[in-house]
């Protein structure tokens, strides 16, 4: 039986990072189907009271433990095997800097548009003319950044880095615009973390693709 049990589906960024996260760091794990969109598994009665109370995915389960939230599993990950991890206080806050823009707007708006756009079955255009530019806002300040950087920290990968690549592995067409290519920088930080031993593209790494409604 695996170390880890990682609650999962291949179409959530916030799943990728969990699960991008125990195969960088070597982990014994194995993934869990959520059957999110078919069965609407995460938001059923049972789901709330044996899995996680907040109705959604990534759960890490491991030794009578459930943690949930994407950052909260990369940081005990991160503890627990030493990789990844900021090095001193200054780095520390500078990791959780990124880590809450990330999931606030960075990954925080790349995840619904992607959603509303090519998984929801209703493409609304006012909430996806409502996210893009604030998407196209918030990629510049990334690209930004890795101008001059291997890293977002610095020389090295961290949890930041884990986290902020959530959703930018999906296909183009799920977005309808290509990150890597409209963003050097960006594109060159994904080739680099995708040389790192132990990647895998999301739709290979967790269960549930190709899409069954």
């Amino acid at each position: 039986m695996a170390e880890y049990k990682l609650h999962c589906f291949a179409q959530s960024g916030n799943c990728y990072r969990a699960a991008l996260m125990l195969n960088l760091v070597g982990a014994d794990w194995e993934p869990v189907f959520v059957d999110f969109f078919k069965g609407g598994e995460a938001r059923t009665p049972k789901y709330r009271s044996e899995v996680n109370e907040m109705g959604e995915a990534p759960v890490l389960a491991f030794g009578g433990r459930k943690l949930s939230q994407s950052g909260v599993i990369l940081t005990h990950l991160a503890n627990k095997f030493g990789k990844f991890r900021p090095q001193g206080e200054d780095e520390e806050l500078e990791n959780l800097r990124w880590l809450l823009f990330d999931n606030q707007k960075v990954n925080g708006f790349l995840g619904p548009y992607r959603f509303v756009k090519t998984l929801s079955g209703n493409p609304d255009p006012g909430a996806l003319n409502f996210l893009k530019p604030r998407i196209e806002n918030v990629l510049k300040i990334v690209n930004q950044r890795l101008e001059g950087r291997q890293f977002l920290l610095g020389g090295r990968p961290t949890v930041a880095d884990i986290s902020m690549c959530g959703y930018m592995y999906y296909p183009p067409e799920e977005f309808g615009f290509d990150i890597a290519k409209e963003h050097p920088a960006i594109g060159a930080w994904l080739e680099r973390i995708k040389a790192l031993p132990g990647w895998e593209h999301p739709y290979k790494l967790m269960p549930g693709y190709p899409l069954v409604r």
